[in-house]
């Protein structure tokens, strides 16, 4: 038997093919390090060494250690809201079943990632202690934002949602009570149980539906 000719032939990366593998081989590095030393104690030589490149090579990819993670908390938002588009699929939005399956998916992410909460939490008193970060940090955002605002844009359709109850703002109210509800379940898991996240979906999405509103505060006198 000829084995060379056997063998299949392993075919030569294109140049695009070649840069996007070094770029996802830089993010997972900095997912390393990131992991280990924190933004602050990380730097960009040992998350190239890591990688198997230059500094070079890391800086024909990303403009600074902050643009490398931003992409890369960037990249993960990307993946959770793809997961959790998935699973409104498959599921009516609003509704219990729906929320459970989102509830269990974030729970799961964040149980399994430990590092993640601490690292948005140390990068966030970085940028407002650096406030040129916060413009990087908002534009490398806008993506995986957009993308969450048409995910939510489907749902408030599928629930015949009022027409003044807009994606971009519900959008950050699903932010913010679901990154509250992560960093309450790294200080107390216990008080924080998969149901309670999934139960706060279906409120929230109750409410939308029922169209109710604050009542409007009493003058004061």
């Amino acid at each position: 038997m000829d084995t060379e000719r056997d063998e299949p032939v392993r075919r030569r990366l294109t140049r695009a093919e070649a840069k996007a593998r070094t770029r996802q081989l830089l993010l997972d590095a900095a997912a390393q390090v990131f992991a280990r030393k924190g933004f602050a104690g990380a730097s960009v030589e040992e998350i190239a060494e890591t990688a198997g490149f230059s500094i070079g090579a890391l800086y024909s990819n990303f403009s600074s250690k902050e643009a490398l993670f931003l992409e890369l908390m960037a990249e993960r938002r990307r993946d959770r809201i793809a997961e959790a588009a998935r699973t409104l699929g498959r599921h009516e939005a609003g509704t219990g079943h729906a929320a459970a399956e989102l509830g269990h998916l974030l729970v799961d992410a964040a149980d399994k990632d430990m590092d993640f909460a601490p690292l948005q939490a140390e990068f966030w008193l970085y940028a407002v202690r650096n406030p040129h970060v916060l413009d990087t940090m908002a534009a490398s955002m806008r993506e995986p934002r957009q993308a969450l605002e048409s995910l939510i844009a489907t749902w408030l359709a599928d629930l015949d949602a009022p027409a003044e109850v807009r994606a971009d703002a519900v959008a950050t109210v699903v932010t913010a009570l679901l990154q509250g509800l992560v960093l309450q379940r790294r200080i107390a898991p216990a008080g924080v149980p998969e149901e309670l996240v999934a139960q706060a979906l279906v409120w929230l999405f109750s409410g939308i539906k029922t169209g109710a509103t604050p009542a409007p505060a009493a003058d004061k006198q």
